[in-house]
């Protein structure tokens, strides 16, 4: 007995001793295994703020966000996935132009600083590991960016998209949103429509990995019945621990396991613990519930900085993730079981969705397309000749030139009609 109280002894007095501290191991672990973050909406803040204009800025240290490069250098982030969002008030208008520009400022901010490097493989990922870059990923946070086109999906990922979230606060014609603050398309007994199910399948023949973050408990169900491969949640937490709608449940975190997909925890206060404040214990708390409920090796962390407005205490920007392994650690999380959360079961998810890309490469593009009755947007253009009947009378073609064969026929054929009735 008196053995084991020294042995604690010294455990306890060890690090103190040695100056080698667990604030040390966290650095060290992050050192060798960096974060690969799902979710930061820094391209968001950039519109806000300045417009997209980098040339106004220095990437290395901006001012009123939580994210520059060299605040993410000394969080050990080694891979961002920034989301490429625009406000659902852009659904049925110009969602598909913002969402390009906000593509755009994520490639120019990626290509144009050297710390950054472009990447759309996992292979691509782990090279840039290498050459020591913080690797950019492009999210496109919110279905409704497609406009409910399968040939705009496969635009964006020839532009680098390599994830999508199906929803965002808004429902899309063929996707359930966990929100109720927009009153749009709402679906009775069907979260996920059968063109949801082809927006899906596309993604899993293009690699291009399926986000449930902020879609409906049904839909997210759904789609793990549905698709070929797995999928994340980028930014949610556990809804046992904070019963926010955004978080995931139990239930569906059993599917998520069953999927071999990755729940990323969010850090923002509401979802941590239902209030305006918390702390790294709170979140640490996610954590070790969802370990329990499925296992380490379908975590990740998805900060959501730049998308939320209040984190906890101790965790106010990315430089901050090392407090966070740091508290794991203290709760006897093993190093192995860190470094999958770090980075490995991010590059396990990436890899196993580019496989069965790799499976359906024979499959055509789908040329699905939603009904136009199940839009519903009056600003979408249906091809097709318009009724002349209802032109006024300036917009009515005024040559023959302008007529087809078929109109000069009819007039021929009027105006002879006309002739022989004066001759009669």
């Amino acid at each position: 007995m008196e053995t084991m109280r020294l042995l604690l002894v010294l455990s306890l007095l060890c690090p103190l001793v040695s100056g080698y501290s667990e604030r040390d191991r966290a650095h060290d672990l992050m050192s060798k295994y960096p974060l690969i973050d799902g979710h930061n909406d820094l391209a968001l803040q950039l519109r806000i703020l300045h417009d997209n204009r980098l040339s106004q800025i220095d990437l290395h240290n901006v001012s009123k966000v939580a994210t520059d490069i060299t605040r993410l250098q000394a969080g050990h982030v080694q891979a961002q996935m920034f989301a490429v969002y625009v406000m659902c008030g852009a659904q049925e208008k110009d969602a598909v132009r913002l969402t390009l520009e906000q593509i755009d400022v994520v490639r120019r901010m990626c290509t144009e600083y050297q710390d950054f490097e472009l990447v759309t493989s996992a292979q691509e990922l782990k090279n840039s590991e290498m050459r020591h870059k913080i690797a950019c990923l492009i999210s496109v946070e919110g279905g409704h960016s497609i406009d409910s086109s399968l040939p705009a999906l496969r635009m964006f990922y020839q532009l680098g998209v390599r994830s999508m979230a199906l929803t965002h606060t808004c429902n899309t014609p063929w996707a359930e949103s966990s929100s109720k603050v927009y009153n749009v398309y709402q679906q009775h007994n069907n979260s996920l429509t059968h063109f949801g199910k082809a927006v899906v399948d596309e993604m899993n023949r293009l690699g291009m990995i399926v986000d449930l973050s902020h879609t409906s408990w049904d839909t997210a169900g759904a789609v793990l019945k549905h698709s070929k491969a797995p999928i994340i949640f980028s930014h949610s937490s556990s809804h046992s621990i904070c019963n926010h709608s955004r978080n995931v449940p139990d239930w569906l975190l059993q599917e998520l396991k069953k999927n071999r997909g990755l729940i990323m925890v969010n850090l923002h206060n509401n979802f941590i613990s239902c209030r305006d404040d918390a702390n790294i214990s709170h979140v640490a708390d996610h954590f070790d519930h969802i370990k329990n409920v499925i296992g380490a090796e379908s975590l990740g962390i998805g900060g959501d900085f730049e998308g939320a407005i209040s984190f906890p205490q101790g965790l106010e920007d990315v430089s901050k993730y090392p407090a966070l392994i740091q508290e794991l650690l203290l709760r006897n999380w093993t190093e192995n079981d860190l470094a999958d959360v770090l980075r490995r079961n991010f590059l396990r998810v990436f890899e196993e969705v580019e496989g069965v890309r790799d499976k359906l490469r024979v499959n055509k593009p789908s040329e699905v397309q939603i009904p136009i009755k199940e839009v519903q947007n009056p600003c979408r253009l249906v091809l097709r000749p318009p009724d002349r009947r209802g032109l006024p009378s300036d917009q009515t073609p005024s040559s023959r030139a302008d007529q087809r064969p078929t109109d000069l026929i009819i007039l021929a054929l009027v105006l002879l009609l006309q002739r022989l009735l004066k001759m009669e």
